[in-house]
């Protein structure tokens, strides 16, 4: 073979050689980079990125602050890391990834050291997950020991690193880890062991929740105090080696006593019904579920009062209240500022918790506490037809089958509207229904937000197929207490995000009802039901307009199944149920509204030791008070004689005892055959002066007349014109 064919021979294994060595090098770049392109995809499919949306939990707070009802699947206040002190995050960082900003999601240099160390003692001794896998395996796997495991773990925390920055990582870690007695994320940590906030954690205090990441329950300083101190100082010896404190600060801070200030959030037991209700407007009125408020870190800021609360709450306790033929009585109130429309307090039953039926937003038939809402109100609308002195039938009649009865089943032929209401008299409020008509007086419903789908008669009587709750019969109160206008009755004041963002801020609306005039009487004639009216039971000084209601067991004859009290103060509307939750012949109460308004007041009594309250109600400057009632006087002592007048020859005078109130109007009739003639009235007088009067034997008589009824009373005895002794 020629040198020139050598030479060929020897180039051309060499180019073979090149090209193995180049194939193999694109081969191995092209293995590589489908590798990490799996890696990258598969870690994406592992990363769900709703998971990062931390569950977080709502508070229910009062204006000023205090928690009064929490929310939650996992106990956890959100921090942004730069609330998070630097001494803290390097405590972490420290402990469990030293290297955490120089990896890529996985540290390969622990990985080979644990791996050796496992070799060498024939079974696992070290961890090497970085802070970066930590996160993955909490938020996207389970915590089963397994290789798919282990791979997918990597795959998420290198797609991690690539999508996110360190420091977004670093802060889902700090806020996901767990730290004990059902605590997550270092916010709720720090308030948790020490009371305070994050930001001022000590480095002390910070390395000592650092330790507990590893194992909380077995670090726990409140369950083993000597192994969390000597956790922590193994914290603080880290941090001394990686150069984030020196070795003075180091020694301050193993020297320091853990200095627990535990707080257990233990909330007083008369917020429980408050929170509940919370929770059901947050869902109902602002589309929050449970499960929404149960993740999602909002601050529900609430218009409680906590006086209010706690003396209903209290009142509530006394068996006294509640009569009934078993022990288990139930209860419900409900009490706003009618001003602002701030709902101040609820109670959603005796001895109310979580998960019960909360009956302050349970409807119930309301009685004749409806009567001023569906009957009275609409009427005094009419006002050129109806007034509160107007007379109406009390009579025992039928409509179209269906018959109303007056409680007592005592009946006056006719009565004033106002004593109608003050007595409740209930033939009286169904023949007015059924004058101005159900749809009228629906309209006026729906426009107090008790729209109701019923159209006979009992609707005067608050027979209801579905009732009202006691929050919506309050509610529709203040349209008395407010001029006529119904407030909207809110225990959400604001709603902020886990931003801090405020996402919602009460409007407080009225809206038009009644005119003022209307709800003045209406206001004038409740006060007088509670002074001396079907609500007089009990005590209470102050000012008080209202109106009892009860409805009759359908099953036990004679007993009561619901018993109510609704009314206002000049400041506060509110309304009372009891009953039973369960209707059958073994539950009846055994007293009627007596109770719920005795219970009324002396909830109100207990307040005004806390909180003066208003002695009257303030009229409108637009209206006119209502008179008082006149009360016609037997007419006594009647006397008549002649007189010499000076424009006629003979005067006849008559004298009378009447009534001391100046408004009531005598009448003088003289008989004759037929009808008697009326010769005239006075007003305010006791004494007549007949003109011209002859000598013969006419008989005269007294009539009291009532100008604001427009009704005569009983007449007095007749008496002849004689010559006085």
């Amino acid at each position: 073979m020629s040198r020139i064919e050598k030479r060929k021979k020897k180039r051309s294994r060499l180019l073979k050689k090149w090209k193995i060595i180049l194939y193999s090098c694109l081969f191995m770049i092209i293995i590589g980079l489908v590798s990490y392109a799996s890696i990258i995809f598969g870690g994406r499919l592992i990363v769900d990125d709703e998971q990062f949306f931390l569950d977080a939990t709502t508070t229910v707070e009062t204006r000023d602050g205090k928690v009064i009802g929490r929310l939650y699947h996992e106990n956890r206040t959100l921090a942004n890391l730069d609330d998070i002190p630097e001494h803290v995050r390097d405590a972490f960082i420290a402990i469990e990834d030293r290297r955490f900003y120089d990896h890529q999601g996985v540290d390969f240099r622990s990985v080979f050291r644990a791996v050796y160390k496992d070799i060498l003692a024939m079974q696992k001794v070290e961890g090497a997950s970085t802070i970066t896998q930590q996160l993955v395996k909490n938020l996207f796997l389970s915590h089963e020991k397994t290789w798919l495991r282990k791979t997918k773990e990597v795959m998420a925390s290198v797609y991690l690193e690539r999508t996110l920055p360190k420091e977004r990582i670093l802060e889902l870690y700090l806020n996901e880890i767990y730290f004990g007695h059902g605590v997550y994320g270092i916010a709720t940590a720090a308030n948790y062991y020490f009371s305070k906030d994050v930001e001022d954690l000590s480095i002390a205090e910070g390395a000592l929740l650092a330790g507990l990441a590893k194992a909380p329950n077995g670090y726990s300083p409140i369950n083993y105090p000597e192994k969390a101190i000597n956790r922590r100082n193994t914290v603080l010896l880290a941090m001394k080696d990686i150069g984030v404190i020196s070795e003075e600060q180091q020694n301050k801070a193993k020297k320091q006593k853990l200095d627990l200030k535990v707080n257990k959030w233990e909330p007083e037991p008369w917020w429980t019904d408050y929170s509940d209700f919370v929770m059901k407007e947050a869902a109902q009125e602002h589309h929050l579920s449970l499960e929404e408020l149960k993740r999602g870190g909002y601050r529900l800021i609430v218009n409680v009062n906590p006086a209010v609360q706690k003396v209903a709450y209290e009142q509530f306790k006394q068996d006294s209240f509640f009569p009934g033929s078993t022990d288990d009585v139930q209860g419900a109130f409900t009490m706003m500022d009618h001003k602002t429309g701030d709902i101040v307090a609820v109670i959603g039953g005796r001895d109310f918790t979580f998960g019960d039926l909360n009956r302050a937003t349970a409807s119930r038939q309301p009685g004749s506490t409806f009567k001023p809402l569906a009957v009275y109100g609409p009427a005094l609308m009419k006002e050129e037809k109806y007034h509160p002195y107007a007379l109406i039938p009390d009579q025992k009649q039928a409509y179209d089958g269906y018959t109303a009865e007056n409680y007592d089943d005592q009946y006056g032929g006719f009565v004033s509207i106002y004593d109608a209401i003050i007595y409740s008299k209930n033939a009286p409020a169904v023949w007015l229904l059924n004058e101005i008509g159900i749809t009228d007086a629906k309209k006026y419903l729906k426009k107090l937000h008790l729209p109701v789908e019923d159209k006979g008669l009992a609707i005067a009587l608050g027979g209801l197929s579905k009732g009202v709750t006691p929050a919506e019969l309050m509610e529709a109160y203040t349209s008395f207490a407010q001029r006529g206008k119904v407030v909207k009755a809110q225990a959400i004041d604001q709603i902020k995000d886990r931003h801090h963002q405020k996402v919602f801020q009460a409007n407080r609306k009225a809206e038009k009802v009644f005119h003022p005039q209307v709800a003045w009487n209406m206001t004038e004639m409740l006060e007088q039901t509670v002074k001396s009216g079907t609500a007089s039971a009990g005590s209470f000084a102050k000012a008080l307009a209202g109106k009892t209601g009860s409805t009759e067991h359908p099953q036990v004859e004679g007993k009561v199944k619901d018993a109510w009290f609704a009314g206002y103060t000049p400041t506060y509307a509110m309304a009372l149920w009891m009953g039973y939750d369960q209707t059958d012949e073994e539950h009846y109460l055994t007293g009627g509204s007596a109770y719920p308004t005795r219970l009324v007041k002396s909830i109100l009594t207990e307040l005004d030791q806390q909180e003066p309250l208003a002695d009257s109600f303030a009229k409108p400057a637009e209206v006119d008070a209502l008179p008082e009632p006149i009360i016609l006087p037997e007419i006594k002592n009647v006397q008549a004689s002649y007189a010499f007048g000076s424009l006629s020859l003979f005067q006849g005078k008559i004298t009378w005892q009447g009534s001391e109130d100046d408004r009531v109007i005598y009448r003088i009739y003289r008989k004759k055959e037929g009808i008697d003639e009326r010769v005239g009235q006075v007003k305010g007088e006791t004494e007549f002066v007949v003109e011209n009067a002859l000598l013969n034997e006419k008989e005269y008589y007294v009539v009291p007349y009532d100008p604001l009824t427009k009704t005569e009373g009983s007449s007095s005895n007749a008496v002849t014109l004689s010559w006085g002794a």
